[in-house]
């Protein structure tokens, strides 16, 4: 009996043992030409094992390429595709650099710090004016989403000051959104969906007191 543990190395498991068995048979013909026509049935026979991979583009390249990755680039023929490179599947990904700046008010998020930048940049007038109104009201929701308990205009005032550095004043006695009106329209949507059917809910009632 043979066990998983003295078996050798699955290069790609999703096209299972039988199939690497396959390409290493292949591998050992020395015929190239007799070699060539045992790798297009084995690709074959990859591609019915994986009947969704057709509906990518190039599919046929991507079944020999895996045929080559199977092999551990030791098959050596003639296929219709270039062999792909070793060294792109052995060597590591670049680390992907990830932002390190510090969030001020974390209930707001990054996205409304480069909205109030955005908005430090622009002219004076009433587009401005209407683009920090609408900067404020978002903060109070956000604010909202994250504590419900209490909250006030004055504070998000104060946090969209301190987030500007003082740079924006909003001019006049402009008035935030209600807290109730925030709150009743974050709860519709969250649980807006389908009406529900009264004349279907009716005729089942119907048919359970028969």
């Amino acid at each position: 009996m043979e066990y998983n543990t003295t078996r050798n190395h699955l290069e790609m498991p999703e096209y299972g043992r039988n199939v690497q068995k396959m390409i290493l048979y292949a591998i050992s013909i020395e015929d190239k030409e007799k070699r060539l026509k045992i790798a297009h049935v084995i690709v074959n026979i990859m591609a019915q094992m994986h009947p969704k991979l057709r509906e990518t583009a190039d599919y046929k390249h991507k079944l020999w390429d895996h045929l080559c990755i199977i092999s551990d680039w030791k098959i050596d023929i003639d296929g219709p595709y270039p062999v792909p490179s070793k060294e792109i599947f052995i060597s590591k990904p670049q680390q992907v650099s990830y932002s390190v700046g510090k969030i001020k008010y974390k209930p707001y998020g990054k996205n409304i710090e480069q909205l109030i930048e955005k908005a430090i940049a622009c002219e004076d007038g009433p587009g401005k004016d209407a683009f920090m109104k609408s900067i404020a009201n978002q903060l109070k929701k956000s604010y909202l989403n994250w504590n419900r308990d209490s909250v006030n205009d004055e504070l998000i005032f104060k946090h969209f000051s301190d987030l500007s550095e003082g740079k924006l004043v909003i001019k006049g006695d402009f008035k935030l959104n209600e807290t109730s009106d925030i709150l009743a329209r974050n709860k519709k949507k969250k649980f807006s969906g389908k009406p529900r059917d009264n004349n279907y809910s009716q005729k089942n009632k119907g048919r359970k007191n028969k």
